[in-house]
């Protein structure tokens, strides 16, 4: 009996003998643990700012709807680097693009904490978006570490969950450093906090991460990544109209039209192509497509929500009449049991996934992401059951963060994971953008101008965003019903 590991499927790389497969297991974890402080980093980033969200907004003369154009702006910006960067992962080695986003990241931060306007604000948070490639680079370097082990996907799996519970880990960090010390220091040197933890975060990468060239041949596709940008640009351009001239405008719906139109012939291109920015052949196989709907349509919730439900929280429920009147310290508290459930989301799935099924896994964490916006519709008057409500949505939302990569990997060729992780989260981000936009009209439609509850949105837009969270997250569970029953498997 050979005794000798098998290569995964589709793996380039030879079988191992018996003992390597302890020093394969050993060496992955170890490289694990400095992702997993790579991933706090990008906790700290996404947790710091959302319980100050509304201080930032008085800090910067701004309504509290006005705030989502930063996380549409950032968003858009991460949904067009996400797919140039992970394909350059491909060809020069995932950790060297790793680097590279991480610098550009820091450049961001900083630049927000000395900026003095709404301009230059938004620029340095789109700036800040190249974090978002972070975490499909990791699970891309994970995945080809693990090429030899037989265990390719269980393991990418495992490492996933630990490091979206590294990534919640600094988000409770984050949200709690944040809320303790908006009160006690000026805005400048708060928003300093996490510049830091992101340099830092650069000399992690570059002392523990091991340098491995990429497997992917060909160039860049300079002209998929131009024609891509002239169509979310069209269609932010037509949100923004319809933010400014109203629903009624018909520049603002010829503008999207147009980047809906501009899609086709773009298909056509990429599919020509034998090295495409966006390999669209890839996409349509029967594994991929439904993973990266659902990445879409889960971004919306998990990145286009988090401003609507900072702002309902710190609304005062005496001049507005809705609301929870909470200060930035006890939104952070809030933003703590969220990450704490996605954590436990995240951690729970490969258990979950060895119990039914990969695909099933992914299925029960779209509708517990359904279920839990949907419970805001009628129950949103008390603490208690906005933390009900976000309890149940974050333990869906954890298992999706953690399980979309690693799923799209197990279901791409091995040249190719890097593009299809880094798919995920671009998707996902396209999704966030369109929907930080559109919620940003439904939040500023018929807000309050002047009187005591000058600045806040209505109730109606935190319900719109709520019942639109729902919605697609209900439509993503459909869809990976789709899914062929023995996909992501080893």
């Amino acid at each position: 009996m050979d005794d000798r590991a098998a290569p995964a499927p589709g793996s380039t790389e030879p079988a191992t003998g018996p003992s390597a497969g302890p020093t394969l297991t050993h060496g992955l974890w170890a490289v694990v643990g400095f992702l997993i402080c790579v991933e706090l980093a990008s906790g700290i980033l996404q947790g710091f700012y959302t319980p100050i969200f509304s201080d930032i907004a008085t800090h910067l003369g701004i309504q509290d709807a006005d705030v989502n154009w930063f996380e549409a702006a950032q968003l858009i910006v991460s949904a067009l680097c996400v797919p140039l960067l992970a394909r350059l992962g491909d060809v020069i080695g995932h950790r060297r693009v790793l680097l590279l986003s991480t610098a550009v990241t820091a450049l961001g931060s900083w630049m927000l904490a000395f900026s003095p306007t709404f301009s230059t604000f938004l620029i340095g948070w789109a700036l800040q978006g190249a974090y978002v490639v972070w975490l499909p680079l990791e699970v891309a370097i994970i995945h080809r570490r693990t090429a030899a082990s037989g265990q390719q996907a269980r393991l990418t799996r495992r490492a996933a969950g630990f490091l979206v519970a590294g990534l919640e880990a600094g988000v409770i960090v984050g949200a709690l450093t944040s809320g303790a010390l908006v009160e006690a220091t000026s805005m400048t040197v708060l928003l300093m906090l996490p510049a830091v933890a992101v340099t830092v975060c650069f000399a992690v990468i570059w002392f523990g991460v091991e340098d491995v060239a990429g497997t992917s041949t060909g160039g860049i596709d300079w002209a998929g990544l131009g024609m891509i940008t002239t169509v979310l640009g069209l269609i932010m351009a037509g949100l923004i109209t319809i933010r400014l001239q109203g629903p009624g405008s018909p520049l603002a719906w010829a503008l999207i039209l147009a980047g809906l139109v501009l899609v086709l012939p773009f298909v056509r291109i990429e599919r020509a192509l034998a090295e495409p920015l966006i390999d669209v052949r890839l996409l349509m196989q029967p594994a991929q497509w439904p993973v990266q709907l659902t990445a879409f349509l889960f971004g919306m919730s998990v990145l286009g929500a988090q401003i609507p439900l900072s702002t309902f929280a710190r609304t005062d429920p005496a001049t507005a009449g809705f609301g929870l009147g909470a200060s930035a310290g006890f939104v952070s508290t809030l933003v703590g049991l969220y990450v704490i459930s996605m954590a436990a989301g995240a951690l729970l799935v490969p258990a979950l996934a060895g119990l039914i099924g990969p695909r099933r896994s992914l299925v029960v964490a779209a509708l517990l992401v359904a279920v839990g916006y949907a419970l805001f519709l009628p129950f949103h008057d008390t603490t208690w059951q906005t933390m009900t409500n976000m309890a149940v949505a974050g333990l869906g939302s954890g298992a999706l963060v953690a399980s979309l990569p690693a799923a799209a990997a197990a279901a791409a060729p091995p040249e190719r994971t890097g593009f299809a992780t880094g798919m995920t989260n671009a998707i996902k981000t396209v999704g966030g953008a369109i929907a930080s936009s559109v919620f940003a009209i439904a939040l500023a439609a018929t807000g309050s101008l002047e009187g005591p509850a000058a600045g806040h949105a209505p109730l109606s837009g935190y319900l719109t965003v709520w019942a639109v969270c729902a919605v697609t997250a209900l439509v993503a569970a459909v869809c990976l019903l789709l899914v062929p029953r023995t996909a992501f498997g080893d």
